[in-house]
């Protein structure tokens, strides 16, 4: 059915799922509609430009409205605008430094209006702040590239991971999951997750490094796909492990995302534990290091 004269298409998005790119057309959310996400999700420059924005409309706004009354703000000479300005930021940051101040009705309700809007505009970013410098997050490293290799006898994909802080994450979970694209019987393509079981998916402890294993048998969604095979099913992996800081003392969760170009066949992890006369030595340099083997 033809839309309605005048009607407007919404605008097609980009957005990104880990490494995969998506367009998205069809789905036109207002600005304003999700205000709180997005400053949830901005990042800090693009947070603190934001406010600075916000601050340096809502005084530009009121010491407009003072400019246009009748001399209402003491000691403003000649009622210059700059002057306006500078009382509007001491009212809407609740600064008051007294040698300004309202003397007429109208300069009293203005910057009682503003006196509001500070207050509420105030608490509104203290708390934002709060909550971005408060949400829990796991500083996790992962390796660039997951490896397909022989462990135990038995074809495994193994991918790497540390923890960068060197706290304790405790009752730490992992999950892996591949995606797969293919066709229906009846012709309509799909693209679908499976759960990669795991030979350990939990670690009492993780401090340090643990290495993920999923084996390659005849029930693995893997089973029997090679690089190409993999490329033809637009194979991807995601991983999502969580578990309680004892540092923050809450729950915390890192995923990761790779596609399958990023899988190296017939490759194992350098070895970056050894024991020394000092003790136990981990050499995070070579963390992301594969060779053939």
């Amino acid at each position: 059915m033809a839309g309605r004269a005048g009607d407007r298409a919404p605008k097609a998005r980009r957005i990104r799922l880990g490494n995969r790119e998506v367009v998205t057309e069809g789905l036109e959310l207002s600005f304003w509609a999700d205000i709180s996400h997005r400053c949830m999700t901005a990042s800090w420059p693009a947070f603190i430009g934001g406010a600075a924005l916000v601050f340096i409309v809502f005084n530009g706004f009121f010491a407009l409205l003072y400019w246009f009354g009748d001399q209402p703000i003491s000691n403003v000479p000649r009622g210059a605008y700059i002057d306006y300005l500078y009382f509007s930021i001491e009212t809407l940051s609740t600064a008051g430094y007294g040698d300004m101040h309202p003397q007429s009705h109208y300069g009293h309700f203005i910057a009682a209006v503003e006196l509001f809007t500070g207050i509420f505009s105030m608490s509104l970013m203290t708390g934002l702040i709060f909550a971005r410098f408060s949400r829990p997050s796991a500083r996790l490293l992962f390796a660039d590239n997951p490896v397909i290799s022989t462990h135990e006898g038995r074809q495994t994909l193994m991918i790497r991971l540390a923890n960068e802080r060197h706290n304790i994450i405790a009752n730490a979970t992992a999950q892996l999951w591949v995606f797969k694209s293919g066709v229906s019987k009846e012709g309509v393509p799909y693209r679908r997750f499976y759960d990669l079981p795991l030979i350990r998916s939990q670690s009492p402890a993780l401090a340090l490094s643990w290495t993920v294993f999923h084996v390659i048998d005849e029930a693995s969604p893997l089973h029997g796909l090679d690089a190409a095979g993999l490329k033809a099913a637009n194979v991807g992996l995601g991983l999502m492990v969580s578990g309680y800081d004892d540092v923050a003392a809450q729950t915390v969760h890192a995923r990761k995302s790779y596609e399958h170009d990023q899988i190296r066949f017939g490759h194992r992890y350098v070895e970056i534990l050894r024991v020394t006369e000092d003790g136990l030595r981990i050499d995070y340099s070579r963390f992301h290091e594969t060779v053939e083997g």
